[in-house]
């Protein structure tokens, strides 16, 4: 009995996410957390139980791409900014000799799930850029279209944390991120609050790659910010 006591505690920790109607077009909606946790890339967890996320299906100009959806969901806590990654594949291309405890620059040249996250609606071409791959690789970089000089890009350190995880027999991999919501600019973070967000992924090598968004950006490129969406806390 005790373990099954237990159990149902582990689940009630988190305050799980109430199951809500889908959000409207070009919004990803946060639930809240009381509790931090380490990123596991695991869609059964209690944290994401019952968390509805968006779906992305579209090329860079919107049209379908040859996969089954991908599947982007979001938490977040007083400290930190959660992403869960679902990624359905036909292939895997993975980047030899892969490093998982430090940066890998040209991560996107790989499979990859991206998540770009601004916090100002006026200067849009100042933004973050976060990357995992299949086996928990990472990236991340400040961006500023606006005012190249000022850009940190490689040199800048979040200190986000990711989990990366493949099932081979479904035919899955699995991405989650930790973003420290300081790292964003946002010392305290409240129901409401938006972000501009663009979320994408990449899947095979050329010249047969897919390139699948959230969001169709209408070129050939992910870094449109006119085009992103928006990540709301509730």
């Amino acid at each position: 009995m005790l373990p099954f006591v237990l159990f149902l505690t582990s689940l009630m920790t988190f305050q799980d996410a109430p199951r809500t109607p889908p959000a409207p077009a070009g919004v990803i909606v946060a639930a809240h957390s009381d509790k931090d946790w380490l990123p596991a890339a695991d869609p059964s967890a209690p944290q994401w139980a019952g968390t509805s996320g968006v779906q992305a299906t579209l090329d860079f100009f919107g049209k379908p791409v040859p996969l089954a959806p991908t599947e982007f969901r979001a938490r977040w806590t007083g400290n930190n900014l959660y992403l869960l990654f679902i990624c359905p594949y036909r292939t895997l291309y993975l980047k030899p000799d892969p490093v998982t405890d430090a940066k890998t620059n040209k991560l996107w040249d790989w499979d990859v799930a991206e998540a770009f996250i601004g916090t100002d609606f006026q200067k849009i071409g100042r933004y973050k850029e976060f990357e995992v791959s299949p086996r928990g690789e990472f990236v991340d970089l400040d961006i500023n279209r606006d005012d190249k000089k000022a850009e940190l890009g490689l040199a800048w350190d979040s200190g986000f944390k990711v989990s990366a995880k493949i099932d081979t027999d479904r035919k899955i991999w699995y991405g989650e991120m930790r973003i420290p919501f300081a790292s964003l600019g946002v010392n305290v973070p409240k129901p409401g609050d938006q972000f501009r967000a663009g979320l994408y992924r990449i899947e095979g090598g050329e010249p047969n790659r897919i390139y699948v968004t959230w969001q169709p950006t209408g070129i050939k490129s992910f870094h449109q910010p006119a085009a992103f969406g928006r990540l709301v806390l509730k």
